[in-house]
């Protein structure tokens, strides 16, 4: 019986990659010092799956920013500005698409489907040339040849790249993406042709986009796209891959029926009605079925009995030969090793699997499929699946009780968003275009090293609070310096945005090295909410109030949002996650107004993840929007009309959910719109109406180009000509943790002078 894995994490278990990248970067290492790690990575991962037992190994899924830029790079599809003039790409090409330079800004960067994990929009039109110019795909797999290891390479197919790519600036915003199916399907050949000729037997084309709703012409597409490779795959055996959900009956019928694809595989963790859809519709005679039944974006332990349960009934629609046991996508999505974890509690540990015992457990099911089932790999699992339901530490029944009492009802403020903000306006006196940042403030290695210290106990309580303290002024200092309208304390005292909430409320757990990739060298090390959730004391009200102390402007509490909390978490899977997310509104809910009680004016609930949780299914979006929404409102619906209440939201896609974000009812919202070139804007040139704040960033931080304040000014005067002027707040489109003082300093002076220069210029038009 065999194994497969769909793809897997790429930082190496210690963040090995993220370390080698930013070192680069930063002009400490060459580029074959970079290569070097890569190369060390990516034949500890082959071995490791080899030696589990898998026979289908990927290879192709190691990339140095971002698998979309890969086959960007490859598709040589590289937007005119970066001055690209042929040949292989280079790191200076591919780096400068990912990350922008001195001269130009970066691509688009948005979320690859509900996750958090961030990809590099392609930036297509009809005078794209395409051309093949990155034959990595050809190189991992020699190279993993040459070390023995025979591995199936993965491509993103044609159909899913050009429906997650955007027209080019100045291309038509109708303009057909699909329609450029014909130019890259060439490249696409040239790349099999050089997989064949190394001696690849199998191909594996990642088409997730069939998890989603697409019309008939999308469908048509992929017919379209795989007869037309078709004669390229003689002597190959093919795989399409989906994942992430559902695929819909529609989409099953048309990949089912392609000609030359020896498999498919499905999500079957997300995916549970296309198991019915497989029992009922049938399954192609003579095709490979890769069934995902180890769930890739969790970190729990696979149920073993159920998946073999699961297994044994596909094997009877399918036939023993042509079942594959596969995870449901990549594990890119997880944590990567459990062994790393040396002090995470002994029970809950038992409960867990991360990417490397995922693979483990891909092969356990395989060989037990085979009749050659590890008895006491199964026993252990079946002790632990058991200790999880009994164990008392996982249920609170008050918190369920307090939950359970919000379902029925609907919370709001009592006053609309106009009269709040006129009561809020009279306290706070701000300008108009008032300036502010997001949160955080650059993170320096001695901040990271005092925070690694007090936690170690190395140094006292005392000490620490002196330090952080004195961080706090100096951001202050600063801002008022810079003469910023409404400040923050710079979050010195936070390792992460939902790390540090979560380390100070009931039913979470952390680990030391469960860190996942979020973008580029960016890693997160998401916590594990395995139980009820609750706020045992206040978090943030001694800081926030410390802070306040500090200034006579008015100073942000800061937190992070349920919503945001439950998707940056691995969350459990014994409720629904909306349980989940009610649980953890009213802890949020009682901090907020703890933050109030002690005089913040102004609380900051952070919702970034909001739009990332959206389900792909639109019959399932209506029910996710409205307990999310929901879950906000729930935890500021106390406040008084004063007491100003702001949200953030990250990278995504917001045009079509911005009835729900008006639904949320924030006083001020701040929301990313630079780096996907104001795309933000055309749903209010549209005509949609927004009453209250709100300040679409005007540079982008994930980049270290410093923008003028000409080129900020034009901006917002972009977001004049649609949004009116006594709404609209100026700030960057992110916190400010990721750069460096010598970039946030000149960036901010000239955000502020940009702000100061419209106000004269508003002020004298009157």
């Amino acid at each position: 019986m065999a194994s497969h894995i769909v793809g897997y994490p790429r930082m190496g278990p210690k963040r090995e990659l993220k370390f080698a990248l930013e070192s680069f970067w930063d002009g400490k290492s060459s580029a074959e010092d970079l290569q070097k790690v890569a190369t060390d990575l990516r034949r500890s991962i082959w071995k490791q799956m080899a030696d589990a037992g898998i026979k289908y190994i990927p290879s192709n899924t190691f990339s140095y920013y971002d698998q979309v830029l890969d086959t960007t790079a490859m598709l040589g599809a590289v937007p005119d500005r970066y001055g690209w003039t042929g040949g292989e790409i280079g790191f200076d090409t591919y780096f400068s698409m990912a990350r922008g330079n001195a001269s130009v800004p970066a691509m688009e960067m948005t979320k690859w489907f509900d996750t958090n994990y961030h990809f590099i929009v392609p930036e297509l039109g009809p005078s794209t040339k395409f051309s093949y110019a990155s034959h990595k795909a050809v190189s991992e797999y020699k190279e993993a040849n040459a070390l023995g290891v025979d591995t199936v390479p993965v491509l993103i197919g044609p159909v899913t790249y050009l429906l997650m790519s955007k027209p080019a600036k100045g291309v038509e915003k109708s303009f057909s993406l699909l329609s450029l199916l014909g130019n890259v399907l060439p490249i696409y050949k040239e790349v099999i042709a050089e997989l064949k000729a190394a001696g690849a037997s199998w191909i594996q084309f990642d088409e997730p986009t069939l998890a989603m709703d697409l019309d008939s012409h999308q469908l048509q597409a992929f017919s379209d796209a795989y007869s037309e490779l078709e004669s390229s795959f003689s002597g190959l055996s093919v795989l399409i891959e989906t994942y992430f959900a559902d695929v819909p009956a529609e989409a099953y019928k048309t990949i089912t029926a392609l000609k030359g694809i020896s498999g498919f595989g499905f999500d079957l963790v997300r995916g549970t009605k296309t198991l019915d859809l497989i029992k009922s519709s049938g399954f192609p005679a003579g095709k490979f079925l890769f069934a995902g039944v180890v769930d890739g974006r969790n970190i729990w332990a696979n149920d073993l009995a159920a998946s073999l349960s699961t297994l044994q009934v596909l094997e009877a629609v399918v036939g023993k030969d042509k079942l594959v046991v596969s995870t449901s996508c990549s594990l890119l999505h997880t944590a990567v090793d459990l062994v790393n974890e040396t002090k995470l509690d002994s029970e809950i540990k038992s409960w867990l699997a991360f990417a490397a015992q995922k693979v483990v457990e891909v092969n356990a099911l395989a060989t037990a499929l085979a009749g050659q089932k590890d008895e006491a790999f199964f026993s252990a699992n079946a002790a632990a699946q058991a200790s999880r339901k009994s164990s008392p530490r996982v249920t609170n029944e008050e918190v369920q009780k307090a939950a359970a009492a919000l379902k029925g009802s609907d919370h709001r403020r009592a006053t609309n968003v106009s009269a709040r903000l006129d009561a809020q306006q009279k306290k706070l006196n701000l300008p108009i275009l008032p300036t502010t940042t997001i949160g955080s403030f650059p993170q320096t290695m001695d901040l990271r090293r005092v925070r690694r210290e007090y936690k170690a106990n190395k140094i006292s309580g005392e000490d620490y609070v002196k330090t952080i303290r004195e961080e706090i002024n100096k951001v202050v200092k600063l801002q008022e310096e810079l003469d910023i309208d409404v400040l923050v304390h710079g979050e010195p005292e936070r390792n992460d945005m939902v790390e540090y909430f979560g380390e100070q409320l009931s039913g979470f757990a952390f680990t030391v090295n469960g860190w996942v990739q979020s973008y580029g060298s960016r890693c997160v090390k998401p916590p594990i909410i395995y139980g009820d959730v609750s706020r045992p004391k206040p978090m943030t009200v001694f800081w926030s109030t410390m802070a306040q102390s500090m200034t006579a402007r008015p100073m942000k509490g800061m937190l992070t949002g349920p919503v945001t909390i439950l998707n940056w978490s691995f969350v459990r899977n014994d409720q629904p996650r909306y349980e989940t997310c009610y649980q953890i509104a009213l802890a949020i809910k009682k901090e907020v107004e703890d933050l109030e009680a002690s005089g913040i004016q102004v609380i900051q609930i952070d919702e970034a993840a909001l739009r990332e949780g959206l389900p792909l299914r639109k019959s399932e979006q209506a029910f996710y929007l409205d307990w999310a929404v929901h879950s906000f409102r729930i935890t500021n619906c106390g406040v008084k009309d004063t007491t100003q209440i702001h949200t953030h939201m990250c990278y995504s896609n917001f045009n079509d959910i911005i009835h729900s974000i008006i639904d949320m009812d924030a006083d001020v919202i701040t929301i990313e719109n630079s780096r996907s070139d104001e795309k933000l804007l055309s749903v209010f040139r549209e005509g949609v109406k927004y009453g209250a704040g709100i300040g679409p960033g005007v540079y982008d931080i994930h980049s270290p180009r410093i923008p003028s304040a000409e080129e900020i000014a034009d901006r917002i005067n972009k977001m004049l000509a649609v949004l009116e002027t006594n709404i609209l707040w100026v700030n960057p489109d992110c916190g400010l943790k990721t750069r460096k003082y010598a970039e946030v300093k000149p960036a901010l002076t000239n955000m502020v002078a940009a702000a100061k220069v419209l106000r004269t210029q508003l002020a004298s038009a009157k």
